[in-house]
């Protein structure tokens, strides 16, 4: 998984070739994964998905179609959504995601297929991205999204938490306190200012309805160094839970 994920996401380039799905697309999508998710007969070959197995839905890097990569534990019923959106521009998100995917019993891992430049789906429904997310949040799995920002953007902080457009709960909050165990600085969203980098415009978000999202904005620093230290925060926060 190591090896995959890495070359499909350095085939994720600002000139890649993309081609944003129809509306047509998206519903066939959203049917595909429904079905992929209950291990039951789907058509996502026909999306260009490759479903190597029934844990695996992913498009070859640098295809047209850029849709993403998708992958889920089976060895636990689904329990957290870990979205990675900006994989190839978030440098280390993607690493980020999949340790944590690794950490949590019955984890789907979204990684968005194209360069920030050519879809942004974290401000973009019109995405195979938000669609397969928004059918997860729907089934009531929480979610947790990872972003990173650069050291002087807002060089107080280390990570910054937020839940977007929606409202902060539990899950958040002990997200940060087990960060700020671990020695992070952390700016909480819901109660300070934190220089823009609270989400509010993403699109996950907006559509969570009620079920719990977080936003993880973590430096450039954090992401090359103490990847691992994040990781285990919030594992250990148990994000799963409200």
């Amino acid at each position: 998984m190591d090896a995959l994920l890495r070359s499909f996401t350095a085939a994720q380039s600002a000139r890649q070739p993309y081609r944003a799905p129809g509306a047509v697309e998206l519903a066939a999508a959203e049917a595909g994964f429904a079905a992929f998710l209950d291990r039951a007969p789907h058509h996502l070959g026909d999306l260009g998905f490759s479903t190597p197995d029934d844990a695996l839905a992913v498009q070859e890097p640098g295809a047209e179609r850029a849709w993403g990569l998708y992958a889920v534990d089976r060895s636990a019923p689904p329990s957290l959504v870990i979205e990675v959106p900006h994989a190839s521009s978030d440098l280390r998100t993607d690493r980020l995601g999949l340790a944590l995917f690794r950490r949590v019993p019955g984890a789907v891992l979204a990684v968005a297929g194209a360069h920030r430049r050519r879809e942004d789906p974290a401000h973009d429904p019109r995405t195979v991205f938000h669609v397969v997310t928004t059918l997860l949040a729907r089934r009531g799995l929480p979610q947790v999204q990872l972003h990173g920002f650069n050291d002087r953007t807002l060089p107080a902080a280390d990570v910054v938490l937020s839940a977007g457009a929606a409202e902060a709960g539990d899950a958040a909050r002990r997200a940060a306190d087990r960060l700020e165990a671990a020695g992070f600085r952390v700016c909480r969203a819901w109660a300070e200012p934190c220089r823009g980098l609270a989400g509010t415009t993403n699109v996950q978000s907006q559509a969570a309805a009620g079920t719990p999202f977080l936003h993880v904005e973590l430096s450039r620093t954090t992401r090359e160094t103490r990847r691992g230290a994040v990781v285990d925060a919030l594992a250990e926060a148990d994000l799963r839970k409200p």
